[in-house]
């Protein structure tokens, strides 16, 4: 039996304001089975309407046959959008663990006439050891409801592929090169609007560092900075000791503001 879904002389009952909403109301006949008339009706309606994204779909049955297969349904397809009200926030500074091999400074060295290493941590006779350490990292997540209408396959790939990218320019208080997208992870309420977590790291930017002899040296946040140490001659013994720092982009970039959050 063929399905008919008819909009009532009733529908369009609208909301404007802080917190608009449309309610569109139809009649659907031809079918018992209720998951087969929500179906006709999500096939059948838009998914964003007047700027407004459908939320739910509700069904009240009028009458129904099953030995017929056959009955009527009141159905209310309503359409709002999410508000600043829906989306929390969270965070925390419970910083990274990093393993350096240079130190920011010397403090003291036993005896006195111990050979100079100029910072380098841990020095046997053919490596550099170094020490774990905890660094400044910050984590923070933003959780949006959006309507169904917005959260297509393309925009699913969109946070997919900016996955592991640090941002190309400014984005929540973080310059460019100090933001690490994590991910995002969603779930949809029913048929209604997706709840959608973004995760991300923050690293600070760094200039003027300096490691032993090198000075002037600087890197983006989730840039990695490595050392190269050679062998040289102090006092009674052969040490090693940094001869050159090199930075590497390890992250791609990419615009967050595909990520359609704010900025």
């Amino acid at each position: 039996m063929s399905l008919s879904l008819t909009e009532r002389v009733d529908s369009r009952r609208r909301l404007t304001g802080d917190h608009p909403y449309l309610e569109l109301f139809y009649t659907l006949t031809g079918t018992a089975d209720e998951i087969e008339a929500k179906d006709h009706v999500a096939e059948n309606t838009p998914t964003a309407r007047d700027g407004l994204g459908r939320e739910s779909i509700e069904l009240e049955p009028v009458w129904v046959d099953t030995d017929a297969e056959d009955g009527a349904w009141s159905v209310t397809v309503r359409y709002g959008r999410a508000t600043a009200e829906e989306s929390t926030f969270s965070f925390d500074t419970g910083g990274g663990t990093q393993h350096i091999t240079q130190s920011l400074v010397t403090m003291a060295r036993y005896p006195s006439n111990a050979p100079n290493c100029q910072g380098a941590i841990g020095v046997t006779h053919d490596a550099v050891e170094g020490v774990d350490i905890t660094v400044p990292v910050y984590h923070f997540a933003e959780t949006h409801c959006r309507p169904a209408w917005q959260v297509t396959t393309a925009y699913k790939m969109t946070l997919f592929n900016l996955t592991g990218r640090v941002n190309n320019a400014a984005f929540k208080g973080l310059a460019a090169g100090e933001c690490l997208f994590l991910g995002a992870a969603g779930t949809q309420r029913g048929r209604g609007d997706w709840e959608i977590t973004y995760r991300f790291a923050g690293s600070p930017n760094r200039t003027g560092l300096v490691i032993g002899s090198l000075t002037g040296i600087s890197k983006k946040g989730w840039e990695y900075l490595w050392v190269r140490y050679a062998d040289a001659e102090d006092s009674y013994a052969i040490v090693k000791r940094p001869v050159a720092a090199y930075v590497e982009q390890v992250y791609s970039l990419g615009d967050f503001s595909l990520l359609d959050i704010g900025t």
